[in-house]
């Protein structure tokens, strides 16, 4: 009811009604008008009773009260559907400003923002010192992670990590079976890389989570840290990826120097990742 009443006769293009309209917004049976229903129906979904609903009528109603795309899923969950998968919002699009900042406050830790197709969107100093992102790779992170000739040199711990980051990208193509660039990513890493094809019929599946990686800078020397993906909600295309030194080999001091006026003049792109 609250979402019907922010939407005006003049926003669904119907003639206001004048002095006879009692309640601003939208009437009931206004509502089930456009969207194809049974006005009726449509009153018992307001009230909650235990009706058959599909996402096509869902679909319909969300469009006809302006739903954005988390009151969308809501109306879902309410009617006791699966929720659509989410989208980020047209006005939420231009974040760039607000996730460089985090990216920068994060240092001297390694941090990077990939999209949904895993590619590298933002990311921050100590990433390129420390993960290698440069130009000359592909700017994937699962190709580069499987074709860099100097991430493999240089991860100790790169076959334990290539079963989990396997397995947790079939995990985000059964979410998205359609996705045509995911597939389009699959058929380039079957190509490029026998080894990911070997552990991709495997058909582990793994969420997304937690990494340790242990990394041998040529500078620096071993590097323990502990990757960390994260999604947020209203950017649900992009993947926030934060690395956080472990309490081994001195990690975190080793990565104040590195980023330190001094230790940039001696850094190299030490791994790719």
């Amino acid at each position: 009811m609250s979402r019907r009443a922010r939407v005006s006769p003049a926003d669904a293009g119907l003639p206001d009604g004048g002095a006879r309209r009692r309640t601003p917004g939208l009437r009931r049976e206004e509502v089930a008008v456009l969207a194809g229903v049974g006005a009726s129906w449509y009153q018992w979904l307001e009230q909650g009773r235990d009706i058959s609903v599909s996402p096509q009528v869902l679909d319909a109603v969300a469009r006809v009260l302006r739903l954005s795309g988390a009151e969308r899923r809501h109306l879902y969950l309410l009617a006791g559907l699966n929720p659509p998968v989410p989208e980020a919002e047209p006005e939420r699009h231009d974040m760039c400003d607000g996730l460089r900042r985090m990216l920068d406050a994060w240092m001297p830790y390694p941090a990077h923002i990939m999209d949904r197709y895993y590619n590298s969107v933002l990311h921050n100093d100590a990433a390129a010192l420390v993960l290698g992102m440069r130009p000359g790779v592909t700017q994937n992170c699962l190709l580069d992670f499987f074709t860099d000739p100097m991430y493999r040199s240089r991860s100790r711990s790169w076959e334990a990590n290539a079963c989990s980051v396997v397995a947790q990208f079939r995990a985000a193509c059964s979410a998205t079976p359609d996705d045509e660039g995911l597939r389009e990513l699959l058929a380039r890493l079957m190509a490029a890389s026998p080894e990911f094809t070997d552990l991709w019929e495997r058909r582990d599946i793994e969420d997304a989570g937690q990494i340790r990686k242990e990394l041998d800078h040529p500078v620096l020397g071993l590097l323990c840290l502990e990757s960390s993906v994260m999604k947020m909600p209203a950017r649900p295309d992009l993947t926030i990826v934060l690395h956080t030194p472990l309490d081994e080999a001195d990690t975190a001091a080793k990565l104040e120097r590195l980023v330190s006026p001094e230790g940039r003049r001696g850094a190299l792109y030490p791994v790719a990742g």
